[in-house]
């Protein structure tokens, strides 16, 4: 739906040259139509020229490409490379024009959507990565230039920080002299960057505004690196934290207590439990065998999202986890790399059914769940009736088995969003789990492609057409590592070079 008004601006827009004569004489409230037609259209000159021209106090990115009164359409997921340039070169305009001229105070930059599919017709998209440099670099560029602009503008942004992008983003956050623009993170991601490299981003980040934090991958921390990190920067309104794999592995030199204490553990949920406002945390591919409790149990807030996967989780973990004043507020929930129906038959279950009034996305992958745990997983399953998202690829289950399954999906009345296992019945015999990725490759496309249109006709038959269903087979897409996907490559290249350097000195000092 569109209203009169929203026709009107996508009309005048569509001649750029017509709308660029008539910016100056437009009523300011007119504005944020015009933007929104402009990126709708991918007008970017005209959208440089707005946001140099922009008459308001505030520029909010996500609120205006949102669904508004006159235009119904969501563009957030709209990251198209020409619009967001325009974004920033208009911003960079703005703050060079005579000081009587500037209005604008506050540019949000967030709340752009990145997915798999770019729905903008360029096809051309700036990831988050992508943005961060562009502003890192406008802003450094900006510090070089004359000074016109005596009021800086607060920019608010999502940072996603490497190393190929570290020295601009420091220079962006830490300017020697005046700066037109003034970074403000809300979001931080950061990847294939030292421990020092790290502390450094995050105390320039402003860490008292943070609310999401996202240390993955090629960020190699260990639990004192962890402990030092959440001690020395404080972190007052962070609802999202999410730590890389081995993150609370002791360190190399330290030496095991006696008396079976983990005092870095001990420091680390301490820290934890400061941040009054964390809701989300992801500690996946951690070792914490026994260590649940102590982790969780000092938190001050429910955890809506909560990441254990390949955690190594004990009996003594998953009936904490059950119990646990967390179970019942538990929106997102990912178990992964556990045998739940095999090692926690009952326990599992009762975790389910103390999340069923919250839990809208499940992820299962990798749990050894075979045929003969179907009874079991449907009847965990059946409270969940407020689950969207269910995940469970990778697990070992035959055609009949998902039949059965996609049947108890039926009554599942919220569920959108199916991702199962290619069938057993498509491997050969004996296919061991879990799977590599090139056995993984290696199935019966045909006979997938006759199971999984069985499976949609067990959907439709009941009348179920709204559950999408789906097999990747290499994992859901991550946009931030398509995107760096090079640099991840490179980082990891590196650091295979350095451990076989590593253990060639080692062999020659032995000799």
């Amino acid at each position: 739906m569109r209203s009169l008004r929203f026709a009107s601006a996508e009309a005048l827009v569509s001649h750029p040259q017509v709308a660029l004569q008539s910016l100056d004489s437009m009523a300011h409230n007119l504005y944020p139509l015009l933007f929104k037609a402009s990126y709708l259209l991918e007008q970017a000159e005209v959208i440089r020229q707005l946001l140099e021209r922009w008459p308001l106090e505030e520029f909010r990115l996500g609120a205006l490409l949102g669904p508004s009164a006159d235009h119904a359409d969501d563009l957030r997921a709209r990251a198209c490379r020409a619009c967001l340039e325009a974004c920033v070169r208009g911003l960079a305009d703005h703050v060079l024009q005579d000081e009587r001229q500037q209005r604008l105070q506050v540019a949000d930059l967030t709340g752009v959507r990145d997915v798999q599919v770019p729905p903008c017709p360029c096809g051309r998209v700036l990831g988050r990565w992508g943005r961060t440099q562009l502003l890192a670099v406008t802003c450094c560029e900006l510090q070089e230039g004359p000074q016109a602009a005596r009021r800086p503008i607060k920019v608010l942004a999502d940072l996603f920080v490497t190393e190929r992008n570290f020295q601009a983003v420091v220079r962006a956050l830490a300017p020697a002299g005046p700066a037109p623009l003034r970074v403000h993170c809300l979001s931080v991601r950061a990847d294939s960057l030292r421990p020092g490299q790290l502390l450094q981003v995050l105390r320039l980040a402003g860490p008292g505004e943070l609310r999401r934090l996202q240390v993955v991958h090629n960020v190699r921390l260990h639990a004192g690196h962890v402990q030092q990190l959440l001690a020395q920067v404080r972190f007052p309104k962070l609802a999202s934290l999410t730590l890389p794999a081995k993150a609370f592995d002791a360190p190399p030199a330290d030496t095991p207590d006696t008396h079976g204490e983990d005092p870095l553990l001990t420091s680390i949920a301490w820290e934890l439990s400061q941040m009054t406002q964390l809701t989300e945390l992801s500690v996946a591919f951690s070792t914490l065998t026994g260590k649940i409790q102590k982790l969780l149990g000092p938190l001050r807030t429910p955890l809506r999202v909560l990441d254990l996967a390949n955690c190594s989780l004990d009996h003594t973990d998953m009936a904490f986890l059950a119990d646990c004043a967390h179970a019942a507020h538990l929106e997102v929930l990912d178990l992964s790399g556990h045998s739940l129906l095999s090692l926690f038959p009952s326990t599992f279950p009762r975790l389910l059914g103390r999340a069923a009034q919250t839990l809208r996305v499940l992820t299962l992958e990798e749990c050894s769940i075979s045929d003969s745990h179907m009874s079991t997983l449907i009847l965990a399953l059946d409270p969940c009736h407020q689950l969207q998202e269910l995940r469970f690829l990778g697990n070992p289950l035959s055609a009949h088995a998902l039949r059965r399954l996609f049947a108890a999906f039926c009554e599942l009345p919220q569920l959108r969003w199916v991702e199962f296992p290619v069938p057993t019945d498509c491997y050969p015999e004996g296919m061991a789990y879990p799977q590599d990725e090139l056995a993984m490759s290696k199935f019966d496309q045909q006979k997938y492609d006759a199971i999984a249109e069985d499976l949609r006709g067990v959907l439709l038959r009941a009348g179920r057409e709204d559950i999408q269903v789906s097999t990747p087979v290499f994992g859901s897409f991550d946009p931030d590592i398509q995107e760096t996907s090079n640099e991840l490559g490179a980082f990891l290249l590196q650091a295979f070079k350095t451990a076989l350097e590593n253990f060639s000195q080692a062999l020659r000092q032995m000799e």
